[in-house]
């Protein structure tokens, strides 16, 4: 065992005392969380750029009230005190239907837009006011290059529809300041549970919740999750290919065994990987403490992330390694690194479903799948669901065995494979190597 630890010593400082394993502790964030940074500082930032709408109204209802509104927009809501402008001007552009060819009509208004003379139109069938399920005229149509993600979109359909409603009530002779408050909308807000603090037994207050701080723990623990694994498991297939291939492994395996060898390398792995996502926690929690948001800091969480990372990189490392050991050369190696590494990203598709449903059966059955225990335990545990302790139990339970027959299996296929050359073995030579070594 001893020279097993040499061999990791050896793996880990040649790792971290590399300008790239710096670089990529500075960068790794940024490849994380870089998305969410750029929305966050851009969220709030609004395009100025005028908005020139044709309209097409089948209804007839609706050509003064839309070029009104965008008058007293534009007068009122689009400067600012310092006379800076802060939103877009909206033009309209009223139009009736060309009842005789209305798609050569709809087509020219298009090229319009494709020559951004227009910004989009809009047409407005004339039922409308009383529309009937299945009606193409009971219909509003906006047309532009970008329409499902336009904010203009939302800002048309809010007016429009405000407009509808006060014209219903005209029919009916009711006057909108008689029932202001029936339209008077109140969100049901989204609160945490009341819990006792365990140190005070004083009951805690819940707290408001909101869609991206329920989304955002357990999805950097995921990615932090997996990054350790593309920096230190996956590059194992490589590195042992590389190693057998310059005949450096023929070397080293005059002085050690190549279960030594195998187990030097991974814990080398591990080291890497215990240091990077240390720095990354500790750095999270003293961020999330000096912002004033240490409630959002899932303490409990924190272990089970070292718990799966440790038997995650054991069972992932020892297949890599296992797997470069029966490649020859690079072409062999790159073959093989797809097909390795697919089970290792399935469990970032299944995220969002785990995330939003942590009891479903579809998150049960596959965080209780040993390969993926490690990723999606882990994301069901991070969020604020709380998930039955047989689960947690059986997961582990689970997750242990596999990696202990992974490391068995793939130290039998090492030892096997790691002088051999010439053709890579088959599937059935393989399994010949686990059972008879």
């Amino acid at each position: 065992m001893n020279k097993a630890l040499i061999i990791a010593k050896r793996e880990y400082r040649a790792a971290v005392r590399t300008k790239g394993f710096i670089l990529g502790i500075l960068l790794l964030p940024l490849f994380m969380g870089g998305g969410l940074i750029v929305f966050t500082l851009f969220k709030d930032k609004v395009d100025l750029n005028d908005k020139r709408i044709a309209v097409i109204d089948n209804s007839g209802l609706f050509g003064d009230y839309l070029t009104g509104a965008a008058e007293s927009w534009n007068s009122n809501n689009v400067l600012d005190e310092n006379g800076n402008k802060t939103g877009p001007y909206y033009y309209f552009e009223i139009m009736q239907q060309d009842l005789d060819d209305g798609q050569r009509q709809k087509l020219e208004l298009s090229n319009r837009i494709r020559s951004k003379e227009l910004h989009a139109f809009v047409q407005i069938g004339g039922n409308v006011l009383h529309p009937q399920p299945g009606d193409d005229q009971s219909r509003i149509l906006y047309y532009a290059e970008n329409a499902a993600l336009d904010n203009t979109r939302n800002w048309f359909s809010n007016m429009i529809n405000s407009r509808i409603r006060e014209l219903r009530l005209k029919e009916l002779g009711i006057e909108q300041e008689e029932i202001t408050d029936l339209f008077y909308w109140v969100n049901a807000e989204s609160m945490s549970l009341v819990s006792v603090d365990t140190k005070t037994g004083v009951v805690t207050e819940a707290s408001t919740t909101n869609e991206l701080q329920t989304i955002l723990v357990p999805y950097i623990l995921l990615l932090l999750m997996f990054m350790m694994l593309m920096m230190s498991a996956v590059p194992l297939l490589t590195a042992v290919m590389e190693e057998k291939s310059e005949r450096i492994a023929e070397v080293l395996l005059g002085s050690v065994t190549p279960w030594q060898f195998m187990t030097g390398k991974i814990i080398g792995s591990l080291g890497v990987s215990l240091t990077t996502s240390v720095i990354y926690i500790i750095g999270a929690v003293f961020t999330l403490n000096r912002i004033n948001m240490s409630d959002v800091i899932p303490y409990h969480v924190i272990p089970w992330f070292f718990i799966y990372m440790l038997l995650n990189i054991l069972m992932v490392g020892s297949i890599m390694a296992a797997l470069g050991a029966i490649c020859n050369d690079s072409k062999d190696a790159q073959a093989m690194q797809f097909p390795a590494m697919l089970p290792i990203i399935l469990p970032l598709f299944l995220m969002m479903p785990v995330i939003l449903n942590p009891l479903g059966n579809l998150a049960v059955g596959f965080s209780l799948f040993p390969l993926w225990t490690p990723m999606l335990m882990l994301l069901r545990l991070s969020t604020s669901v709380t998930i039955p302790v047989w689960q947690q139990v059986v997961g582990l339970i689970g997750v242990t065995l596999f990696t202990l027959l992974c490391v068995w299996a793939g130290a039998r296929i090492f030892r096997s494979a790691i002088i051999l050359q010439g053709t890579r073995p088959d599937v059935k030579t393989l399994f010949k190597y686990i059972t008879k070594g």
